[in-house]
This record gives C-alpha cells, structure tokens and sequence, in this order.
C-alpha cells in the first residue's frame, strides 16, 4: 500500500488547465470520468476555503475550427471551474501551461514549488504540463479523478476508449514527472497542512 500523500511545503498550488465548454462540443467524442468537473469543484473549494494558492489555465486556440478559439461559447469556463473575481487566470496557446506564458516565472516568484494539477485532457494538456513540471523541477501531483481524456485512434488505426488512453497517460507519467493520485488523498494532505499550522 502506497504511503499517505504528504506535502513537502506548507502552499501547494492547483493548477487547472483548460476547463472550459470547449470540451463539451460533440466533435471531441465520448470520455471518461464524468465525475471530473465535480472532482475539480471541490478541490477549488477546499483551496479557497483554505487560503491556498491557484491558477486556472486557459486554452486561447489560434486554430480558426478548434471550439477552444477565442469569441465562441467554447471558450467560456465551466461554471463548476469558473475563476473567482481576483484569481489568477493565465492564457496558452499551445498543450503546455509553461510554454508562451509566464507560469514558471510565477511560480518560482512566489515559492510555489509544489503543484496539484487537475483539467483537460489527460492525454494532451495535462500531460504536457505535468511532464514540463517534472522536468523543470517541481513537485507535482495529478488527481487521475479530476481529469479526463476521449476515445483516440492510435498509430496502429485501432480505436482506444477514454479509459484505455486516460489510463496510459497516467502510467506515462506516474513516478517519472508526477505522483498520480485521487482527488480524496489530496484533500486529506491539505487537510494535515490545516490542522498542522
């Protein structure tokens, strides 16, 4: 049995990438975990009842077709998701929050060295973001219950279900760039952090 997810610093930042109507079009196809805008909902909660430091990332699409471009519905958050007045919403345009934006700069600035990240999809931004993160080493963790991911087609033309590509960009990255972990592991360590201050 893996040991209690425990926080190294006592602000670990949540990270929500892409959360916006964009995904609900029909063109995406079906996906996996439902309950994923719910998940996310609560850990916004938790972080701002506690005081915790967030930032919602969100997609500024240049593609003129893509349902994440600028002026459409699309492009609008999720209401379980949306930004209050005040917090911090930083823009991309390509799958990784750090390429093009000021994040690491952010980050790094503020000594939030420690990520929770959560979003859409699992198999593009998400692991995109949590791999950079990795890499330019900061500590991330990704709640596999707050993201989710669409039916692909692989190299091979065989159609994979949500789960199955969901599944494989968790193993690809669990233990190399990031702890992958549940939604409830994450609020009980914010939980010890509270009761230990």
């Amino acid at each position: 049995m893996p040991a209690p997810l425990r926080f190294a610093t006592p602000t670990p930042l949540l990270l929500l990438i892409d959360m916006q109507q964009a995904v609900d079009h029909p063109c995406w196809g079906p996906r996996n975990n439902p309950q994923a805008e719910r998940v996310c909902a609560g850990l916004l909660a938790a972080w701002r009842e506690r005081g915790l430091p967030l930032i919602h990332i969100r997609h500024d699409s240049v593609e003129p077709a893509s349902t994440y471009r600028p002026g459409q519905p699309g492009h609008a958050f999720k209401p379980e998701a949306a930004p209050l007045p005040g917090e911090t919403v930083i823009g991309k345009q390509t799958n990784s929050a750090f390429i093009g934006t000021g994040l690491e700069a952010l980050l790094r600035g503020n000594g939030w060295l420690e990520l929770v990240v959560a979003g859409v999809s699992t198999s593009n931004s998400v692991e995109a973001t949590a791999r950079m993160a990795g890499n330019l080493g900061f500590s991330a963790w990704l709640a596999e219950d707050g993201c989710f991911a669409f039916d692909k087609t692989d190299w091979r033309g065989r159609r994979r279900g949500a789960d199955e590509v969901h599944a494989m960009s968790l193993a690809n990255l669990d233990g190399e760039y990031c702890r992958v972990c549940g939604s409830a592991d994450i609020l009980a360590a914010i939980g010890n952090i509270a009761g230990a201050a």
